[in-house]
């Protein structure tokens, strides 16, 4: 499920009738209106595009006069598919991830939070890249196991000027925001196998004065997992059973913490170290 159909631009149809969920955007405005259709559901991404996904995993985009081509991919991939993937039994999260030593290491948290600058650090200090936004985990042979998704990291312009080369150009930009996507297959090591999950870390809102880990309860965590969990439809009781059954077995592991630190470039060599002692094989990890 890596491609959709596209159909030619045309004006949303007006639709009276009240939408199954709503998401929003950290200022309260409307992000996306999703509705139940006969054969799926619309995901309406109002004045830039319709998203028909029925459940079968088919996706169909029919864009808005005057959206370009680089925004209805960055909607099909970061929004549009991390969603259609929990019909087919593959949750998505709103994560990052690196590989370190073999395991991935997720962070979780709402946009803005430094998901993006924090994986685009750590992979720069040699710790390959699994997924930038966007972490599928699959369960296997006992395991949850954590996805690779494309060799690519959205940063705004701070992040970008600190973090990476000043040669390197920017992917297409996308029209409703000014976050730039970059390619860093040549840039940053990737892993390209799924790895096992150690620990996944849920960011704080960066008020603590120094990095600060505390570990979650059972309680905290499967609300956690929840909270950041990519669901299409949250009243679909069948899709709700199987990704509670995995939020349950993650918040149970004894895997997950709140990460919280200064929000300064300075900061991200301390939190590398300590994450690095904690998950190292001789820690003691709660």
């Amino acid at each position: 499920m890596r491609d959709y159909l596209k159909l030619p631009a045309r004006p949303q149809a007006e639709d009276h009738t009240s939408p199954l969920h709503c998401w929003t955007l950290p200022n309260g405005g409307i992000w996306c209106l999703i509705h139940r259709m006969p054969d799926g559901y619309r995901m309406r991404f109002p004045k830039l595009a319709d998203f028909h996904v029925t459940h079968a995993g088919q996706i169909t985009a029919i864009p808005v006069p005057g959206t370009d081509a680089p925004t209805l991919e960055h909607l099909f991939a970061n929004q549009v598919l991390p969603a259609a993937l929990s019909l087919q039994h593959r949750p998505v999260f709103h994560a990052s991830a690196l590989s370190i030593d073999g395991a991935a290491v997720g962070f979780l948290g709402q946009s803005g939070r430094g998901k993006s600058t924090l994986a685009t650090y750590l992979a720069s200090r040699g710790h390959p890249l699994l997924t930038d936004d966007g972490l599928e985990l699959r369960e296997a042979d006992g395991n949850i196991l954590a996805m690779p998704n494309r060799p690519s990291v959205r940063l705004w312009q701070d992040s970008r000027t600190a973090l990476l080369p000043t040669d390197i150009a920017p992917m297409p930009a996308v029209s409703y925001t000014h976050k730039q996507r970059f390619d860093v297959r040549s840039l940053l090591p990737l892993a390209t196998s799924a790895a096992p999950l150690r620990a996944a870390f849920f960011l704080g809102d960066g008020s603590a004065r120094e990095p600060t880990i505390t570990h979650l309860t059972p309680s905290q965590a499967h609300l956690a997992w929840i909270r950041h969990a990519f669901m299409l439809d949250v009243h679909d009781k069948q899709t709700l059973a199987r990704q509670f059954r995995l939020v349950a077995r993650l918040a149970a592991a004894g895997l997950s913490y709140q990460l919280d630190y200064p929000r300064e470039y300075g900061a991200l060599a301390q939190v590398e170290s300590i994450l690095l002692a904690m998950l190292s094989p001789d820690a003691h990890v709660p």
